[in-house]
């Protein structure tokens, strides 16, 4: 009893700190957002999105259906792991749908939400969808903290002053991502140990040639998505800097769990660039991804999820017509 004690009080006393510290993360963002929302020519904005150029546009559109369609591959590793019978022709529609849903909405309507819903329609129980979504989720972090590790740890980008971080204890959370990432794919291949449990949730590992395609579809993802952003900002500044920002702008969304991380990424971006890059410009490159990683790819998954709506409710009338027939007879 007088081991576990201090802990528990410690626990306690992380638990009720915790909600503080998170709300005066959010605070700070929000207060950038204002404050450069303030100094900024929204018309100069908006001639910046017209003048991208259109075949700026259109590599840009293309490098994110490519990230779409990389993302749409996570639950194939997840389908083979399981053992699950579903077709790839299934499988990567719903994670094309819940990845769209998820930016825009949050990960408890896209990336919970809507893969149980979907998948539980296909056929697959509660355990086996519960695996598939804790390996994805897996696979998209394990590609950032790579990405991030070195960035972070190489010195790339540098946090802005309000944020009152140094430049060593940001070298200092990238080596510890990297050995984050490091662990997790050693752990797979030497670990006798295969499964553990960490707040009531149990992960068994996978093999060490699943946790190198985790590594290499997710880290190829999280550098495309950059390459998307670098593209609209028409190449104005090193790709590895819109990486660096993009990879801190993530995080600073999911912690703030705002939906589609909207404004949170924009204040990042301000804070860390705007020095650089004309404010209207860089402000326009993000509407314009916005509309191309965001909004477009959410209209496709809303009629191909429409599509599922109208294919279960089919099956459904089937099903019940024929219990009618086997009921008559």
């Amino acid at each position: 009893m007088g081991r576990t004690a201090p802990s528990e009080a410690r626990g306690r006393r992380w638990r009720r700190a915790r909600p503080l510290l998170w709300s005066a993360f959010f605070a700070l963002v929000a207060w950038l957002l204002v404050s450069h929302a303030r100094q900024i020519d929204w018309r100069q904005v908006f001639d910046a999105v017209r003048g991208i150029p259109p075949a700026s546009l259109a590599i840009a559109a293309l490098l994110a259906a490519a990230s779409h369609g990389l993302y749409s591959t996570f639950d194939l590793i997840g389908r083979r792991w399981t053992g699950h019978d579903l077709p790839a022709v299934q499988v990567v529609p719903v994670t094309f749908v819940s990845y769209a849903f998820n930016l825009n909405f949050g990960a408890l309507v896209g990336g919970l939400g809507l893969r149980y819903r979907l998948y539980s329609r296909l056929g697959l129980d509660e355990a086996t969808i519960a695996r598939v979504l804790g390996l994805s989720l897996a696979t998209n972090w394990l590609g950032y903290l790579v990405l991030a590790g070195i960035v972070f740890a190489a010195g790339i980008v540098a946090p802005p002053g309000e944020f009152r971080l140094g430049a060593s204890a940001l070298r200092a959370l990238g080596i510890a991502l990297l050995a984050a990432a490091a662990a997790y794919v050693a752990l797979c291949a030497g670990s006798k140990r295969r499964e553990y449990a960490f707040r009531g949730h149990s992960f068994t590992l996978p093999p060490p040639r699943m946790a190198l395609a985790q590594l290499a579809l997710s880290t190829l993802n999280w550098l495309t998505i950059a390459a998307v952003i670098h593209t609209l900002l028409q190449h104005v500044l090193p790709y590895p800097t819109v990486l660096g920002v993009l990879l801190m702008a993530a995080i600073a969304g999911v912690v703030t769990h705002v939906p589609a991380g909207l404004g949170v990424i924009e204040a990042v971006f301000i804070a860390l660039l705007g020095s650089a890059v004309p404010r209207g410009e860089l402000l326009g490159a993000l509407l314009a991804y916005r509309a191309l990683y965001y909004l477009a790819p959410l209209a496709v998954a809303v009629a191909v999820y429409l599509w599922f709506e109208a294919r279960a409710r089919a099956a459904s009338r089937r099903g019940g017509r024929a219990a009618t027939c086997r009921t008559t007879t």
